[in-house]
């Protein structure tokens, strides 16, 4: 039997109470999602498989795009942001500058900014506000804890003392190439 026909043993009134309950229990329904998801996404992060970083695009930063100045040319345009990626057909003045970074537990980022030429020669730049290089890569710290930096400078008696560990053959005066004398190298191919 189908649903309509149930409905026809159902007064009024409790075709009426039983739509209600039904509401009432899919509101609950999704309400207990939501408070559930919170709680299920911190134990899916902790469970779930790493996953890669996806980054696409030319990065493009607030002081390549400060670097460019009206009149230069495509090849002048390309050497300071790289190659566009999109260039169009139908669009033959405008280069499209895109760039998308999705990484685990942080929110993606995207940014595009587009290149009109005029004549071959660069016009304009417009598009989304870009950070400078240093901001950007503040925004890519992962938030891991690298340790204590070693120190990257010798005191001279750390250097006294590997000297006296390699026999003192540090102390021998290091051969400096004479000024203006030819090296010979061997030739590259034996002669024929």
């Amino acid at each position: 039997m189908s649903v309509f026909s149930y409905s026809l043993f159902l007064t009024p009134a409790t075709a009426q109470g039983l739509r209600l309950s039904l509401l009432a229990v899919a509101c609950t329904a999704l309400a207990a999602c939501g408070t559930l998801d919170s709680g299920s996404n911190r134990i899916a992060s902790f469970l779930s498989p790493y996953k890669i970083e996806v980054v696409q695009g030319n990065f493009v930063a607030k002081e390549q795009v400060e670097a460019l100045r009206p009149g230069m040319s495509r090849a002048q345009v390309k050497e300071i942001l790289g190659t566009p990626l999109v260039t169009s057909a139908f669009h033959a003045d405008r280069w499209d500058y895109v760039f998308t970074i999705r990484r685990q537990g942080i929110e993606a980022q995207s940014r595009k900014i587009t290149v009109f030429f005029k004549d071959d020669d660069f016009e304009k730049v417009e598009g989304d506000t870009l950070p400078s290089e240093a901001e950007f890569v503040s925004q890519l710290d992962s938030k891991r804890k690298l340790g204590k930096v070693p120190t990257l400078e010798a005191t001279q008696e750390q250097l006294d003392k590997a000297q006296s560990k390699q026999g003192g053959a540090a102390s021998a005066p290091i051969a400096q190439p004479v000024p203006g004398s030819a090296t010979l190298y061997p030739p590259l191919e034996a002669p024929r």
